[in-house]
């Protein structure tokens, strides 16, 4: 369908988009109906990764502490939809355990390698390559519909948080393979934990060492990418005090950090070796290819003895103040401002040091903090624009096919675990605001509010349910029309049809800022 007056529409809300780019906050007056005011409303929407009817009634019943204190404590009424449940669970990538995943593979990998040259050989390559794109587009669907459906929205958003600063790069060997389980086995049960757990289970993780090439990491072979991103950017920062001789050192002690072999054939060590090896399903300290001489880290002596040096390494590591610093002025640039204030991230910090990186802990600092509602309104990522829209155009209605989720995040440059850089994408909202990227979120809002899109057909059917959504709800007017700027209620009456209405929404500055 062709929405009317669509060009001068969308220049309308585009420059509408751009001239807003510093907002201040609005308090605005109480919505309707609902018993809560503006800060309640920019509170909810800082929390999850958008509204729907559920969040709001969630709300209301336990107010603002007892819903952070629920989500902190991972115990908040309500679930999933069924159908979705049954989505994520059907995926090959999330319900086939990772040995078995990279055994398939490895087995299919050696048939390919023993044929002959030639067409059949190609074809077989292309299938197995092919099999890992299909585990990825998996992993990224599961994801974004525990995003958009997951009742703990802020547990939701601290997971994605915790997989842009954990970053790995999906197209990278045998990362496709691996990514459901870094998300599923080591991010997401960490993500409310202490920060010491979740370093080393991202250490410990086949995504992150194959990413960062420590599988490599031997005596006599040493591999210094990990050690160096481990300190610059998953914990310590950049200018926080550790020299070059610390990443060397901290290389040393990471000899041998690799993985089992997934060949099936049993290991053998010497049974003077055989204690020190560490093994956690297919995660291995393997003591043959470790670098047992004592080191210098962080100017602590550390003596050469096995896996233990790692977990001192780590210990030494997230104790500093810096790091408390660094990880706490991350989660506070992503929930409260581009440049968040120094005193909340001292605060924040502060706390993390006295619960000994507690992470649940830091995100109530925060989120009980006047600063959270007092630093103006920020600028959706990506992600929270996409997960946001769906959220409120369908108010917990589940979809039947998430990858139309998986494509916008591609066409507007955030796509899951597709960031090269080891550096995770930006978390700032000034770094998304280009006229390319406003413009794909117009389309985007259009395919949403129009109904064309594949949401609600499943991969490989061609029946689809026919309709738009309807965001002119009681939700709509309950926690949006109250508080909504004069720039979008002039947008909104120039549409022509409900569709058109709905684009306009899901495309203002209002939408688009939090």
């Amino acid at each position: 369908m062709r929405l009317p007056s669509y060009a001068s529409a969308a220049l309308l809300v585009l420059l509408t988009l751009t001239a807003c780019a510093n907002a201040p906050a609005r308090p605005g007056a109480t919505a309707a109906g609902t018993g809560l005011t503006g800060d309640d409303l920019t509170w909810l929407r800082r929390d999850g990764f958008g509204l729907d009817s559920a969040d709001v009634a969630r709300y209301r019943k336990l107010g603002r502490e007892g819903l952070l204190d629920a989500q902190l404590a991972d115990r908040v009424p309500g679930s999933m939809p069924p159908q979705v449940v049954g989505l994520i669970h059907g995926f090959e990538a999330t319900n086939t355990p990772l040995p078995k995943l990279l055994g398939d593979l490895y087995d299919a990998q050696q048939q390919v390698k023993a044929m002959p040259a030639g067409p059949d050989k190609d074809a077989a390559n292309k299938a197995w390559q092919q099999h890992g794109n299909a585990l990825m587009q998996q992993a990224r669907q599961a994801e974004l519909l525990q995003a958009a459906y997951g009742p703990n929205q802020l547990k939701e958003q601290v997971v994605w948080f915790w997989l842009n600063h954990f970053s790995v790069y999906a197209p990278k060997g045998r990362i496709r393979w691996e990514l459901a389980d870094y998300e599923q086995r080591v991010i997401r049960p960490h993500a409310l934990g202490r920060f010491r757990d979740l370093v080393m289970a991202t250490l410990e993780s086949l995504a992150m060492l194959e990413y960062l090439d420590n599988a490599q990491n031997a005596k006599g072979h040493v591999n210094e990418n990990y050690a160096r991103e481990l300190m610059e950017l998953h914990t310590l920062g950049v200018g926080s005090g550790y020299t070059q001789q610390d990443v060397q050192q901290l290389a040393l002690i990471l000899t041998g950090v690799g993985i089992a072999p997934v060949n099936g054939k049993p290991q053998r060590f010497n049974p003077k070796v055989a204690p020190l090896v560490v093994q956690h399903g297919l995660f291995q300290f393997n003591p043959y290819r470790h670098d047992f001489s004592d080191k210098v880290f962080l100017g602590q002596h550390i003596k050469g003895r096995g896996y233990d040096e790692v977990r001192q390494a780590v210990d030494l590591i997230v104790h500093r103040p810096a790091c408390a610093q660094f990880v706490s002025r991350q989660l506070a640039q992503h929930f409260v401002a581009d440049n968040p204030p120094p005193a909340l991230v001292a605060r924040m910090a502060q706390t993390f040091q006295h619960t000994d990186g507690d992470i649940a802990a830091v995100l109530h600092t925060m989120f009980d903090s006047r600063e959270l509602l007092a630093s103006g309104r920020q600028f959706m990522t990506p992600t929270r624009f996409v997960v946001s829209s769906v959220r409120l155009a369908y108010d917990g209605k589940p979809i039947a096919n998430a990858l139309p989720l998986v494509y916008w995040l591609d066409q507007l440059g955030e796509p899951l675990y597709g960031r090269i850089t080891p550096d995770g994408w930006p978390l700032d909202g000034a770094s998304w605001t280009g006229s390319g990227q406003l413009s794909k979120r117009f389309d985007i809002a259009a395919a949403i509010g129009n109904g064309n899109t594949q949401l609600f057909t499943p991969p490989g059917s061609k029946t689809r349910e026919a309709g738009f959504p309807m965001l002119s709800t009681r939700l709509y007017y309950d926690a949006i029309e109250p508080h909504l700027s004069a720039a979008a209620r002039s947008a909104l009456a120039k549409a022509e049809s409900q569709q058109e209405w709905n684009t306009f929404l899901l495309a203002s500055p209002d939408l688009n800022y939090r």
